[in-house]
């Protein structure tokens, strides 16, 4: 499919009021990771993650049609709209929120005839290196396509859904990995049957019993805001000098990646994903400005990791977000032993010893309508 395909060309406003829209939609995580991108938000390479499940955003869309005048002469300025995050109004959120919904006016453009709430929340801490932009902007997107569906009631589940990721890209380019599960590509590549770089797709080839239900485990090393965003890492890539390299290393770690899956290997799947990781925050401090989100003790949980692997021939593993935070990565297999390594070994290396246990979910879930 290609940006026309998703342009909403006639609707009717007869019959529509007002409503409301709550979807749970989940962070993701990647294991092959996306650092740097094209305009509109397109990845300079391609990318494949984990759906998680307790980590979620919950946003509520509540929508009332304008209907006197002036809301109408309003409506060819700007868009009419309150944003609320968990219970406070969030007026510092809007310029972010409007620069979204200008990217996508031109495929909904009944959005202008709305008047919009949005209430927003966290299942997580906010801007600490867990993707609340992925999940946040996926759950935006999807309660728009919850309207436009009103206004097409015969749109069917998959264009919905890839609507909705599409959509999503345009708030936050992971965000398109977190409409669907339990494994999510986005960006086009030669191995990956579908793949787009528009929006992202369901992994299309059989999963290893291994690789399904995978733990995640949060250690939650630093909760506060990231010192400099991922909008802003994102764009040191630009005149970045192993950026080449860089973009060219995750395509070639995308292919081998797609094989371990099918096959099961847990080993190389751990070379990969470790691998992965470092490489995202190498760029970060090799780039002009330099800069690093890691902290000591992020250093030391993946010190005490692979000591652990070590003695124990476990398959834990670990990746890295944009943050300090440590995803502690492992097969179902082993829940009980790693989960006593990680509060004997690892909470101390926590804030106030936060952790999230989650695992691998199955995407978005429309709660109220």
């Amino acid at each position: 499919m290609i940006e026309t395909d998703f342009i909403l060309k006639d609707f009717s406003l007869e019959n529509i009021t007002n409503g409301i829209f709550t979807w749970k939609t989940p962070s993701n995580i990647a294991l092959v990771k996306y650092w740097g991108k094209q305009q509109p938000q397109i990845p300079e390479n391609t990318s494949i993650s984990f759906t998680l499940d307790n980590c979620f955003t919950l946003t509520t869309l509540e929508y009332k049609l304008k209907n006197d005048e002036s809301e109408v002469a309003e409506r060819s300025r700007s868009f009419n709209f309150e944003i609320y995050f968990e219970g406070q109004k969030k007026n510092d959120f809007k310029p972010k929120i409007a620069t979204f919904f200008k990217r996508i006016e031109q495929y909904v453009p009944f959005l202008m005839d709305f008047e919009l709430i949005i209430k927003s929340e966290n299942s997580f801490p906010h801007s600490s290196g867990i993707a609340s932009s992925a999940s946040g902007m996926g759950a935006l997107a999807l309660c728009v396509m919850s309207l436009e569906k009103t206004l097409n009631p015969t749109m069917t589940d998959a264009y919905f859904n890839k609507k909705a990721s599409f959509l999503a890209r345009l708030g936050s380019g992971s965000a398109c990995r977190s409409v669907e599960g339990p494994l999510i590509v986005w960006g086009n590549h030669p191995k990956i049957e579908g793949s787009s770089d528009l929006f992202g797709v369901k992994f299309p080839y059989k999963i290893h019993n291994n690789f399904k239900n995978y733990q995640d485990t949060i250690l939650l090393v630093d909760e506060g805001e990231k010192q400099v965003s991922s909008t802003i890492g994102h764009q040191l890539m630009h005149n970045h000098p192993f950026a080449k390299q860089r973009f060219q290393q995750a395509n070639d770690n995308i292919s081998k990646i797609s094989k371990v899956l099918q096959s099961g290997d847990l080993p190389a799947f751990i070379e990969i994903v470790e691998s992965e990781a470092l490489s995202l925050h190498a760029m970060m401090m090799t780039s002009n400005p330099y800069f690093i989100l890691m902290k000591p003790n992020t250093l030391k949980i993946i010190n005490e990791i692979w000591g652990f692997r070590a003695q124990t021939n476990s398959n834990i593993c670990f990746t890295l977000d944009a943050g300090a935070n440590v995803h502690v990565l492992f097969p179902e297999s082993e829940k009980e032993i790693v989960n006593d390594f990680i509060k004997s070994k690892l909470i101390q290396f926590c804030q106030e010893n936060r952790y999230i246990c989650d695992g691998i979910g199955k995407g978005a879930i429309l709660i109220n309508s």
